[in-house]
Parts: structure tokens; C-alpha cells; sequence
């Protein structure tokens, strides 16, 4: 049950602290509250509670406020709510009127928060928010240079950055070997588990060799470099016991066990672990390195290999990422588990940028990935100028004012790059503790809505100081 709660701006020096002080409205915590449009989106999160039986639901501002702490603060669930019980500015941030020293929530509630908040409800919280902040401190365009150009100028204005990047998520780097060896140890538990119905009706147990299992994966996983064929063989033996252990689950079903006494994360790991022996032994037998939607982790069975090509990192694994940014602030476009090519969203980045700005962008700035003739063509339809050489033989001679722009541009790209290094080095976006599909996204989406409330932060401490 939810019961709407009128989100009435308290002001700081309003909330009721306990030796009569007041709260200062210079403070971070008090101007973040300020910008986030609280009240616009409460509709949308009672939709979560259609009924009204139950206990009374936490009310929206203390379910976004709750998970921007997290993710600001870059702390665990549990730490979250300890440092809001502590802090009286983050109780104000969650919608208290008067501080308390009681916990606001149990620790666990933050998954359910991260399951109501949809990514697409975040990214409207964070463009309505966006444009809050845009009214505040403005950005200003550049000006033509000379006063003949003013006849010609075109109406579009800004430049646009896109790009992509993964945010890997909290798992061990995915081996086939190892893989394998943690599917026949849950096949062996299940195994165990049916047994038990059944074991006054049959004396026999069914032999699983873990013992043996284990000591043929260990030979080759203590291995600092083996050979490939010794890991071929390695794999064919982890494939074999768990082709008995599934035939054994089988026969134990036959004789009257049932699935009903596995629990749900048991269950799921048993539909889970099939399909990683079924994608493991056709890799095998077609000798293959590669196959279509690759389970790497049987804890999360929806991440994917995403192929990057970077340096030091040629896979990794989580979700890609697509976004855009423009005076300062950065938005999450797409979001996959598969991995997808990022030219294809450079039409809808910069639609999406005409509809929230009123105009197309002068110029788009974007690596070689996104300069194909098809967008090239388009930009060049709408009168926007993409960045980088243009296709074809480059020519002999380059004068000085192409190479000067040529270089202009890609220091204009650093700026979506140091976003994404700020949401990887400074919050969690370099690794989604999340271990769900829909609360790692969640996670993921939260995090590029803190990244813009920093930049508003330091925006505002740069304005101040110029003031003084």
C-alpha cells in the first residue's frame, strides 16, 4: 500500500534538531534536494503499489534519495542507512522534517527500491532535473567571430558528444573450465537434495565422483599457464560428470523425487547450469571459441561478453552503454547485455537533443565508429558538422585551420571521457554490485543522474568563488 505523501519544500532552517540549531542551506546535501524534482514522479512510483492492503510502502523521496546516497557516497547497502541515521542533512535529503536517531529502513529495502525504480523513470528524473539546473547556471554559446557571418548563421547550436562503454558487473573473470566446475558442484548439490525424498525406497546412491571431479579441475586450474589441449581434456572430463549428474537427476525424478523441494535460486540455477552444458558441449564438439548469448556466470546468467578492444581489457563483461553529453551534463541513451554497434544510435541521440533543446547541434563529436556515410549524410541533411576527416583517401596537403579544428574536436571528446572515468573511479559504475538484471540497471541509471548532480555541485562552488 502507498499513500501519497504531499511533498511540501521544507526549508533547512525549518527541520527540528534536537539542541535547537538549524541546517545550513550552503550545504551540498540541502542544494542537491533543492534541484531534484521530487513531486513530478511520485505519481509514477504509487503505480508500483496497485493495491492498498499492506503495510504502508516508503514514500518515493526516501526511495530515490536513499539509492543517490548509496551511489554518491559510493558505500554499501547496509553502510547507507547507518550513515542516514547519523547525518541530519541526508535525513533532510530523504524527506525528514526533524532528525531522529532511529534507523529510517531496514537495509534489505534498498533491492526493493532498486526493483520499483524503473532506468527509464530515473532518466526522466534526470532530464526534468537536467533542465532545473540548466535555469540556474546557464551555459553560453559561443559567438560568431566575425559580424558577416551573422547573415549566414545557422540556427543550430551546441555541440553534442557521444560514445559507449561498459559498465563490467561484480563477477570473476569467466573461464569454460571454471564455469563447468561450478555447474557440476550445483548438479551434485541438487542430486543430494532429490536423494533425500527418495532414500527409503532406494538404498543405491548415485555415484557423482566429486571427489574426482575436483581433483581433475584443480590439476589444470593450478596451473600457471597449461596448454591448451590440456585444457581441452580438462573440459571434456567436467563435461562427462555433468552429463551423468543430469542423467541421475533425470532417473531421480523417475523414481518419484520432484523439483518442488528445490527453492527458487536452487531452481533457477538448475534451468541455468543446462544451458551452460548444452553451450559448453557444442563448443566442444565444433572446437569454437565463440557462441550466441554465452552464459559466463551462473549467478547471473543475463551478462554477456561485450568485445571492446581497449587496452589492457579486450572483453568485458557487463552491460554496454550508450550515451550522449552536452554542456557539462551526461545521458544514458541505451543500455543492452548484448553487445550492439553504437553507430546506429547517432540519429536518436541527436533527435533526442533536438527535443530537449529546441534545436539541432552545430557540430557532433564522435570517434571513427560513428563517421559512417549514412550518418554523415544524414548530419550533413539536418546542417550539422560531424567531427573527424571525411571518408575516402586523405588528401595530400592539410592546412593548418583543418588540422587545428581536427585536434579542437578531439579535445572536445575528453569531456564524455572523464564522465565515464568519473562514474568509474569516483561511484560504482567501474563495477555494478547489483546481481539482479533489473536492479543492476537500475544501479547503472542512478549513476549517471549523480554524475550530472556533481557537476551541478561544482558548478555552483565555481560560481561563488568568482563571486568572492
Amino acid at each position: 500500500m502507498y499513500k501519497k505523501v504531499e511533498l511540501v519544500p521544507i526549508p533547512p532552517w525549518d527541520f527540528e534538531l534536537a539542541n535547537g540549531s538549524k541546517l545550513s542551506p550552503e550545504n551540498r546535501w540541502v542544494k542537491m534536494a533543492q534541484v531534484i524534482p521530487w513531486s513530478e514522479f511520485e505519481s509514477e512510483y504509487a503505480q508500483n503499489f496497485p493495491t492498498e492492503m499492506g503495510a504502508p510502502a516508503k514514500s518515493w523521496r526516501m526511495a530515490l534519495g536513499a539509492l543517490i546516497i548509496k551511489e554518491k557516497l559510493g558505500i554499501s547497502d547496509r553502510e547507507t542507512v547507518e550513515q542516514i541515521r547519523e547525518n541530519p542533512y541526508l535525513q533532510y535529503f530523504i524527506g525528514h522534517s526533524s532528525y531522529s536517531n532511529e534507523l529510517p529502513f531496514d537495509p534489505s529495502l534498498l533491492v526493493h527500491f532498486r526493483q520499483r525504480i524503473s532506468p527509464n523513470l530515473i532518466n526522466k528524473v534526470n532530464e526534468r532535473m537536467v533542465e532545473k539546473m540548466r535555469s540556474i547556471t546557464p551555459v553560453k554559446h559561443e559567438k560568431k567571430k566575425k559580424d558577416s557571418d551573422a547573415k549566414h548563421e545557422s540556427p543550430n547550436r551546441g555541440k553534442l558528444i557521444i560514445d559507449a562503454t561498459c559498465a563490467p558487473a561484480d563477477i570473476t573473470y569467466p573461464t569454460d573450465l571454471g564455469l563447468l566446475n561450478k555447474a557440476r558442484v550445483h548438479t551434485e548439490k541438487i542430486i543430494d537434495i532429490l536423494y533425500k525424498q527418495i532414500k527409503e525406497q532406494t538404498s543405491k546412491k548415485p555415484r557423482t565422483y566429486r571427489n574426482l571431479a575436483r581433483k581433475n579441475y584443480l590439476l589444470i586450474a593450478k596451473q600457471r599457464r597449461p596448454s591448451r589441449n590440456k585444457k581441452r581434456q580438462a573440459i571434456k572430463k567436467q563435461l562427462q560428470y555433468i552429463k551423468r549428474n543430469l542423467t541421475h537427476i533425470e532417473q531421480l525424478i523417475e523414481l518419484g523425487a520432484t523439483l518442488e523441494r528445490l527453492n527458487t535460486k536452487q531452481y533457477k540455477t538448475l534451468l541455468v547450469l543446462t544451458e551452460v552444458y548444452r553451450q559448453q558441449q557444442w563448443l566442444f564438439d565444433n572446437n569454437k571459441q565463440s557462441i550466441e548469448d554465452r552464459i559466463v556466470s551462473l549467478s547471473q546468467p543475463h551478462i554477456r561478453p561485450i568485445v571492446r578492444e581497449k587496452a589492457g581489457k579486450s572483453v568485458e563483461f557487463g552491460a554496454k552503454l550508450s550515451a550522449s553529453c552536452f554542456e557539462g551534463y551526461v545521458f544514458l541513451d541505451r543500455m543492452s547485455w548484448d553487445n550492439f554497434n553504437e553507430s546506429g544510435d547517432l540519429k536518436a541521440q541527436v533527435e533526442a537533443y533536438h527535443s530537449f533543446t529546441g534545436y539541432y547541434p552545430e557540430s557532433v563529436h564522435a570517434d571513427r565508429i560513428y563517421r559512417t556515410r549514412e550518418n554523415r549524410a544524414w548530419c550533413k541533411e539536418k546542417g550539422i558538422r560531424i567531427s573527424g576527416s571525411p571518408l575516402g583517401r586523405p588528401p595530400a596537403n592539410v592546412s593548418k585551420e583543418k588540422k587545428k579544428q581536427a585536434a579542437y574536436d578531439e579535445r572536445i571528446r575528453n569531456a564524455i571521457e572523464s564522465k565515464f572515468g568519473q562514474g568509474k573511479r569516483t561511484f560504482g559504475l567501474a563495477r555494478i554490485m547489483a546481481k539482479l538484471e533489473n536492479t543492476s540497471r537500475t544501479a547503472i541509471a542512478i549513476t549517471f543522474l549523480v554524475i550530472n548532480l556533481s557537476t551541478q555541485g561544482e558548478r555552483i562552488l565555481l560560481n561563488t568563488v568568482h563571486q568572492w
